[in-house]
């Protein structure tokens, strides 16, 4: 897997697994399983079909921080989904509105409205994954479960 700097940040394109770590940009074209060292990650959804990344399991993951954030425009939704599901907790800033975000197996980026920019952040206290996010236009980030 080749590397690359922009603005002397660390790129990496990936399509099944990460690897870069810790303050790393990594382009996501395709579903991926988060590990250990993909704390700290910033991803990057590269790919009209980008699939579902899929978080580290909760109660090995306190201090884990993660931020997704659109960078093209979708065909079909992505997801970013909890390992044991229940237990994504937060709100998210969604056209104005504040949605709510109460055990949620995953967060959706929706295609039929997502905005290159619209993101989300999650971070684990070895109990949640508590999350954070914004989108533009109504509907662009949806959590289910």
């Amino acid at each position: 897997m080749g590397r690359q700097v922009i603005n002397d940040v660390p790129v990496s394109h990936i399509s099944s697994s990460l690897a870069m770590g810790a303050n790393s940009v990594q382009i996501m074209t395709a579903s991926v399983t988060l590990t250990e060292h993909d704390n700290g990650s910033i991803i990057v959804l590269g790919a009209a079909a980008p699939g579902t990344i899929t978080l580290p399991a909760v109660a090995d993951s306190k201090g884990y921080r993660i931020k997704v954030i659109t960078g093209f425009a979708l065909t079909s939704n992505a997801v970013v989904a909890s390992a044991e599901g229940d237990n994504i907790e937060g709100s998210m800033i969604v056209a104005g509105a504040v949605v709510d975000v109460n055990a949620a197996d995953q967060i959706n980026f929706v295609n039929t409205a997502d905005n290159i920019g619209d993101f989300v952040e999650l971070v684990c206290d070895g109990t949640y994954w508590h999350a954070f996010g914004n989108a533009l236009t109504t509907g662009a980030l949806t959590a289910t479960g």
